[in-house]
């Protein structure tokens, strides 16, 4: 505990959700903290936002702060990570990872702001959120109580929490017919629980929230101009934005044609698999036009280490490690290549499909010269011979040696 804190004052990252507007009894209950509900404006629902507080406010917290770190997260987090191209398990484009130490932190600047003794979340006993919020945690103030309600509460289902906030006189937007565990931001949002718990049920239309059914999709596709500079998005059909307008409407376009729709099982943290519906329309498109611009600048032994190093950084982020060197150096390591990603795109999106349909730089190692079909004055095709010789020479020595 801290010299000179806020008496009993506990700083929780609140989502207005079903967990968080029953933490604030909760603690209130069980520890007589005061608490005071920290928002982070990470371009979630406007809706949301404008009845938050008073949200906040109804369910016991003695004070309701928003932080607008929008920009912020764009900036230093989701296009810092669509440049190394880090993906988990092959489709998750990391939404909600992502997000968690942007908060965490300004969680914890907020907490030593009004001098609190401690922070909490409202994040399960069963999922990564708690390793992530705590990892942030530890690494910025390990001096802060840590309250995660979830692993402590006797309450074992969302059900169980209805029926608290029932008591409480509590109201919240969550039935027991649409039970589902959603998070939104800027980037994406996820649904998780209700009908998709089994695997053999197929998803319905309560578990999309931004993106068109690909059914109800328009039959016409449309092209979208992107151009790319340091592996930044920085003009969407020729009107040069900053990165949180680029995104935003990306997400726009893309929730019209279904873009970034997908339903997977994922491989949790602790060990427990789990499904949700996740949909990042801008994401996507911004994704796949800078992969495609990799193509024409990286040569082979580059897109190889970028491919590792995203790899590599899709579990740091995934896992909450993003206050660590191992994540600094990766950043670093990658930054090298990715600042050579710059040039132009033509994207098409129909009914749920991003083709790239053209692209350019002036960084590219592709010349039409050497790798025409047609008659070229810059190839001598006999010099491969050599190199074969050369490349195969211990298949070689191996097939001599078993002759002996």
């Amino acid at each position: 505990m801290k010299n000179g804190s806020i008496k009993n004052t506990i700083v929780l990252a609140y989502s207005g959700g079903l967990d968080t507007s029953a933490i604030i009894p909760w603690i209130k209950d069980n520890y007589k903290f005061n608490v005071v509900a920290f928002v982070a404006d990470i371009g979630q629902s406007n809706v949301d936002l404008k009845v938050i507080r008073e949200k906040a406010m109804m369910s016991g917290a003695s004070d309701c702060y928003i932080a607008d770190l929008k920009n912020d997260f764009v900036n230093h987090y989701i296009f810092p990570m669509l440049k190394i191209g880090a993906i988990y398990e092959g489709q998750y484009l990391l939404g909600t990872a992502i997000a968690r130490p942007l908060i965490a932190k300004a969680q914890v600047d907020y907490a030593h702001k009004i001098n609190a003794i401690g922070v909490s979340h409202g994040a399960t006993g069963k999922g990564n959120d708690q390793v992530r919020f705590e990892l942030a945690y530890a690494a910025l103030d390990p001096s802060l109580i840590v309250i995660a309600p979830w692993r402590e509460w006797k309450f074992k289902s969302r059900e169980e929490l209805l029926e608290y906030l029932c008591q409480k006189n509590i109201h919240t937007n969550v039935t027991q017919e649409k039970i589902y565990s959603r998070d939104e931001n800027i980037f994406h949002v996820s649904t998780e629980g209700g009908v998709l718990e089994n695997t053999w049920n197929a998803p319905n239309n309560d578990c999309w929230v931004w993106t068109t059914n690909p059914c109800d999709a328009p039959n016409q596709s449309e092209k979208i101009h992107l151009k790319v500079k340091k592996g930044c998005v920085v003009a969407v059909n020729h009107s040069f934005l900053n990165a949180y307008e680029c995104l935003n409407i990306l997400n726009k376009i893309g929730s019209k044609h279904s873009i970034g729709r997908v339903d997977i099982v994922e491989n949790r943290l602790i060990g427990i698999k789990s499904r949700g519906c996740y949909e990042t329309p801008g994401g996507t498109i911004i994704y796949h036009a800078l992969r495609s611009l990799e193509q024409l600048i990286f040569d082979r032994d580059s897109m190889y280490w970028k491919n590792k190093i995203a790899l590599d950084m899709s579990f740091i982020i995934y896992d909450g490690k993003w206050f660590t060197p191992i994540r600094k150096s990766l950043q670093k390591s990658s930054e090298i290549l990715s600042n050579s990603i710059s040039g132009e795109v033509i994207v098409e999106l129909y009914k749920g499909s991003v083709n790239i349909i053209q692209k350019k730089s002036l960084n590219t190692l592709y010349s039409e010269e050497y790798a025409t079909f047609s008659k070229d004055n810059v190839y001598s095709q006999l010099d491969a011979q050599g190199f074969i010789r050369l490349f195969s020479l211990s298949s070689r020595i191996r097939s001599l040696n078993r002759k002996k």
